[in-house]
Parts: C-alpha cells; structure tokens; sequence
C-alpha cells in the first residue's frame, strides 16, 4: 500500500527548469511546503498551481510563488513582485520601469512625485508607475488609489507610501506584459485581503450555527395591538 502511495505521488511529479534550477513539484509538496493560510487545498488546485508555476518560470521554493488557502474559499495563488520583476526583466523588449507617489502637498496640489517617501504635510493620495518597452511608442502607464488598497494593518500602517507603490509596479508590469504576468497577483492586493475577509465571516457563521443548534426554538408569542393598548 505504501508503495502505491509513493508510485501515485511520483506520477504527479513535475519537473521543470527555473533560471537553470530544477525545480521538481508534487500535490504533496505543494500541500505540505507551499500553502499557507487555515484551509485544506484541493488536487485540482495543487495540479493548477503547479502548471502555472510550470508555464510563468517561477521557483515557489524560492519564495516566487505560494498558494494561500482559508476556509472553503477557492485556493489563491501569489506572486512575489520580485518574480514579477524578473520575468519582465527576461523579456527582450522590457526597459524599465519608474514609479512614485501620488499626494495632496501642502501647497493644496495634487503631486506625482518619485520614489516612495513623504514630506510633512504630504496626504497620500495614490502611487503611479511606467514601464517601457523597446516595441512601444510610449510607456505603459498606470495610477493606483490608496484608498482603495489600504487596508489599515500592518505594513501598510507603518508604509503606506512604499506598500502602495509595490501595487502600482505590480500592475504597471501585468499591464505591459499580459501574456507572460497576466493572473500573477502580489500578497498586497486586495483579492487576498477579500479571500482572508470572506473566510473569517464564513468561520463566524458557522460557529454561530452551532451555538443555536444546541437551543430549542420556542413557540412564538404573538401580541397584538389591542392588548398593548389596554396595559
């Protein structure tokens, strides 16, 4: 029976290279090494995982890539912004890329600066970021709102400027190269966010269900309006 186990799991192996690295992947390994979050992981989901790993180069051992999994909600796959950086880094084509913040500056003007730093005074408004390539007449460009990303813990309480400047390169490069980072998503956008949020409501309402199963409906008392009334 252990031999079966073994024999099965290597049947699903996937081997492949990675910036010549072997990079050699399994439902198993990606169950046991490669998730995180509360939640039990699918074979279909181990299997798309690894495909797409596969097809976008990415090295999940390397921190390229991970799955995040709570509750019953679907298995979400993200990628570092580095691994976005590299792969467009590989492109022939690929040039560069700027970016900034985006602020309401105590003169009551809105200022697309550089970098990711701000000056007393400074409200944050948003992050934009270009991405040049050598077959486009002009960059790629694109402006994110910060209050549309900011979720108000953790990194992003202690820098907004730079957290939000990490989503507008993520989706500057996905923009410039939709074929190649097209699906690729960062741990800091909000699609992972929603999954974590989806997921705590679901794990609520279940504990609430059990809590009332344990009490007994009673029978409905009806008042009507004559008797109120009277008292």
């Amino acid at each position: 029976m252990a031999q079966e186990v073994i024999n099965q799991e290597e049947r699903n192996e996937v081997v492949y290279q990675v910036a010549g690295n072997e990079v050699k992947l399994s439902p198993n390994i990606i169950h046991q090494f490669i998730t995180k979050g509360n939640g039990e992981i699918t074979k279909a989901e181990a299997v798309n995982f690894i495909q797409l790993c596969r097809y976008a180069e990415l090295n999940p051992f390397l921190n390229e890539a991970y799955l995040i999994k709570f509750g019953n909600q679907p298995a979400q796959m993200i990628t570092a912004k580095v691994a976005l950086e590299k792969r467009a880094a590989r492109q022939p084509d690929y040039k560069g890329i700027r970016s900034g913040v985006i602020v309401f500056n105590k003169d009551e003007q809105v200022s697309h600066k550089k970098g990711a730093m701000l000056y007393p005074g400074e409200k944050l408004l948003g992050a934009w970021a270009e991405v040049k390539r050598g077959d486009f007449e002009e960059p790629i460009y694109v402006e994110v709102a910060f209050e549309e990303y900011n979720t108000g813990k953790s990194t992003w309480a202690k820098m907004p400027a730079n957290m939000i400047n990490k989503v507008a390169e993520a989706a500057a490069l996905r923009k410039a190269y939709p074929e190649q980072l097209g699906g690729m998503y960062t741990e800091d956008e909000p699609s992972v966010h929603e999954l974590k949020e989806a997921a705590v409501v679901e794990e609520k309402s279940e504990k609430t269900n059990e809590l009332l199963s344990g009490f007994k409906q009673e029978d409905e008392v009806v008042i009507d309006a004559e008797t109120i009334e009277s008292e």
